[in-house]
């Protein structure tokens, strides 16, 4: 459940209202890719590039690194990764305040 979350809820996710939203850069900017070794891409069926099947979610799991590998522009994504303070800071994160144009945890919104 974790990796799910985590690549929607990290510390560089943007989302944008109506009037602002567009499908390739909801795809690109409100999920990541989350940096893990090729044994854990393997392990977790390529769920770490999660921000390539939210631009295209017909492109088979397996055909995943081949498409990050020939399009360089899904080489920029946005990142997470299963480090240890990554993990912590994506776990923070609740909701997205569009005031601030970020992702923030329980902590801000008590206080803002």
């Amino acid at each position: 459940a974790y990796l799910f979350y985590a690549q929607h809820n990290f510390p560089t996710a943007t989302f944008a209202d109506k009037d602002g939203w567009s499908y390739v850069n909801a795809a690109l900017g409100s999920s990541s890719y989350m940096k893990m070794s090729q044994v854990m891409h393997w392990f977790t069926g390529n769920i770490g590039y999660h921000h390539i099947h939210h631009l295209n979610a017909r492109i088979p799991f397996y055909r995943l690194p081949e498409a990050f590998e020939a399009i360089p522009e899904l080489q920029e994504a946005k990142t997470t990764s299963l480090m240890p303070g990554e993990i912590v800071r994506c776990l923070r994160l609740k909701v997205w305040d569009p005031q601030l144009g970020r992702m923030i945890g329980r902590r801000e919104l008590t206080t803002g």
